[in-house]
């Protein structure tokens, strides 16, 4: 079959066109796009869970990702009957809510998907805390022992946390919430996490904004707690050599030391199967008493 070549498939009774399935994606390894429309139908169960009810915003590489990309907030036309979508302010969001809507965004290359912090209609309340550690590196050994004092702190003040990698070089502490605490709320309680993380390891973690005055130390990113914000999905693949994916780990595997590239579109298959989604292992958190600690604990002014 040519490069060029186009054909339909029916999913759950929806007919999506399929173009030039055999363009390789990602070279190193060697991922068509018929190849990787196979893991997006394998992954959907576990996108579609995580990115439901969020506003989805795309990264599409139509030459692989050794070509150019660019981002795509607004529902591409023309779209489907079977594409839902969600409007806020002038942007028609799609709404990452079926199979045949996933593998139509596949089909269009859309290689990473990234979701909203809100949730349609919650603006106020967050259902989950997210610790973003963003190295200065593009190669940083020491990510894993980072997050895990980050997750050993959590834990000694009564929080549980979830790994995951981002898929490119950094790695999100993931804490569940019950949307008792705001936006505004867990920024203080990031910013406190990450003061103290700076003053008890000041030649790992930094809390600068800027990526010049940072060294070559970890960011702790606490300040994408706002709407319209957004991560990497959990199980998003991502357009980076290895095809690596954004992945849930466990934190014996982060304890030892765990590589970010070994996660990838070739070998989350045989994971789940192991696994499963560790991600609903854990249980949603009451996080405003954390927020009354730290305001208690802050120095005002």
């Amino acid at each position: 079959m040519s490069a060029s070549a186009k054909g339909t498939i029916i999913i759950d009774g929806e007919k999506i066109t399929i173009s030039n399935p055999n363009k390789v994606l990602w070279p190193e390894p060697r991922i068509t796009k018929a190849m990787y429309l196979e893991k997006l139908a394998m992954l959907a169960p576990y996108l579609l869970h995580h990115c439901s009810g969020r506003y989805m915003t795309t990264i599409r590489w139509p030459d692989g990702i050794a070509g150019e990309s660019f981002y795509q907030k607004n529902c591409p036309e023309p779209a489907p009957s079977f594409v839902h979508t969600a409007q806020q302010g002038d942007i028609r969001y799609v709404l990452l809510d079926s199979l045949p809507t996933l593998l139509w965004l596949g089909n269009l290359a859309c290689l990473e998907f990234h979701m909203s912090f809100d949730r349609i209609g919650e603006a106020v309340y967050p259902t989950e805390w997210i610790i973003d550690l963003d190295p200065s590196l593009e190669e940083e050994p020491r990510i894993m022992e980072a997050a895990v004092i980050v997750g050993d702190l959590l834990r000694s003040i009564g929080v549980e946390s979830m790994l995951k990698t981002s898929g490119a070089t950094g790695v999100q502490l993931i804490i569940p919430s019950t949307g008792d605490v705001t936006f505004d709320e867990l920024r203080v309680m990031g910013r406190f996490i990450g003061t103290y993380l700076t003053q008890a390891h000041p030649q790992l973690f930094t809390i600068e904004r800027m990526k010049a005055d940072r060294g070559d130390c970890i960011y702790v990113d606490y300040l994408q707690h706002y709407p319209g914000k957004t991560i990497a999905a959990p199980y998003s693949p991502r357009a980076r050599k290895g095809a690596t994916l954004s992945t849930p780990l466990t934190w014996e595997e982060a304890r030892s030391g765990a590589r970010i590239a070994d996660y990838n579109l070739l070998t989350i298959g045989d994971r789940l199967s192991q696994h499963g989604d560790l991600l609903m292992r854990i249980k949603p958190q009451q996080l405003q008493p954390i927020y009354h600690f730290v305001r208690n604990n802050t120095p005002q002014g």
